[in-house]
């Protein structure tokens, strides 16, 4: 009962943690673009609105067709709390999916979620047009059509000020190059977890993009092309996505059951670890002073990523756990040591 009181409380408390990951806000709430209000538009565009939801909640590009959401797809406002019309530009129809309704249907399919904490993403955009060349910076016009396709696709993108020292440096060269080394000066600012470099042209009325993207010691890459700059930052920002999602999202059975020791917790730590595991399916196995263990279903690079956006670090096997001392910020003292099960990844604040 005291665990329960406790955890209960710590979620309750005010997080204050220096955490780079972020909650990505409005994530079950999807604008499709629209020509008319009339009632066949609405309908389609709501098809498509159920399509881009799914593969934003599951990284899946195949999700949308699962079997068991037939019955969602058949008749999509069994999750639907709300739709309207946003005048724009461009108009679009705006459908509000109830959270609660629609993480069971996916889980009841079968599917994996990726939760709302994820990765902050620092962009580094450079658009070369017949206009010229600029680098898009926070609060620039140009900077809409990026924020648009970031919301869209479910991801917390972050822009630069694009000031002098910055345009310098975040060159085409630079920014096609497989070296993110020139960028981390200029980045470290901003404190973000992930580093998106873009270069976009624009040839012949099409839009092309070479993209790259570091999150750790792990890189991406790719390329898009699309009708317009607006195509192609949706067609990045979708393919980074769905990347990422392939690191943190526990599909079923390509993932196994792990036990999970976090040592050095505190009621705040309690919260922002809860949201970190929820993707993993994490059951709670006890709590011995500061160390606390989960029983997490997930592959071990998995979780490793997922806990690096809260700037965890392993520890490595074989190493005692430190000695216990008194947590920080409301930690829970006194509480009966219970017996764990032994960790296979172990991990401290």
């Amino acid at each position: 009962m005291r665990l329960c009181k406790l955890l209960f409380v710590g979620c309750l408390s005010l997080v204050s943690l220096a955490s780079h990951a972020q909650t990505v806000n409005g994530l079950y709430q999807v604008r499709e673009p629209v020509g008319s209000q009339a009632p066949e538009e609405r309908e389609q565009a709501t098809q498509r609105a159920l399509d881009t939801l799914v593969l934003r909640l599951t990284g899946d590009a195949k999700a949308a067709q699962n079997p068991g959401l037939a019955a969602i797809r058949k008749d999509p406002q069994q999750i639907i709390s709300r739709y309207g019309y946003d005048a724009g530009p461009p108009e679009s129809l705006q459908v509000d999916f109830d959270p609660v309704s629609t993480d069971r249907a996916l889980r009841q399919a079968g599917l994996a979620l990726w939760g709302a904490n994820r990765p902050s993403i620092l962009g580094w955009w450079l658009n070369d047009s017949t206009e010229g060349s600029s680098l898009v910076g926070d609060g620039q016009a140009s900077a809409a059509p990026l924020r648009r396709a970031a919301q869209h696709r479910g991801l917390p993108l972050r822009l630069p000020l694009g000031d002098l020292n910055e345009q310098i440096v975040a060159t085409a060269p630079h920014l096609e190059g497989n070296d993110p080394a020139p960028l981390h000066g200029i980045s470290e600012r901003y404190g973000a977890d992930a580093l998106l470099a873009v270069h976009a042209r624009e040839e012949g009325g099409q839009w092309q993009a070479k993209w790259h993207l570091w999150l750790g010691d792990q890189r991406e890459q790719g390329s898009v092309q699309g009708a317009d700059s607006a195509a192609v930052a949706d067609a990045v920002l979708l393919a980074v996505s769905q990347r990422l999602a392939s690191r943190f999202v526990a599909r079923p059975g390509t993932s196994a059951e792990q036990v999970l020791e976090v040592q050095g917790m505190n009621l705040e730590r309690y919260a922002v670890l809860g949201r970190l595991l929820e993707p993993f399916g994490a059951h709670l196995q006890s709590v011995d002073g500061d160390r606390i263990v989960y029983r997490v279903n997930g592959s071990a690079d998995q979780l490793r990523a997922q806990l690096s956006l809260a700037k965890l670090q392993e520890v490595p096997a074989g190493v005692a756990p430190a000695s216990v001392q008194p947590a920080v910020g409301g930690a829970a003292p006194g509480l009966a040591p219970a017996p764990a099960p032994k960790a296979q990844l172990s991990f401290r604040w």
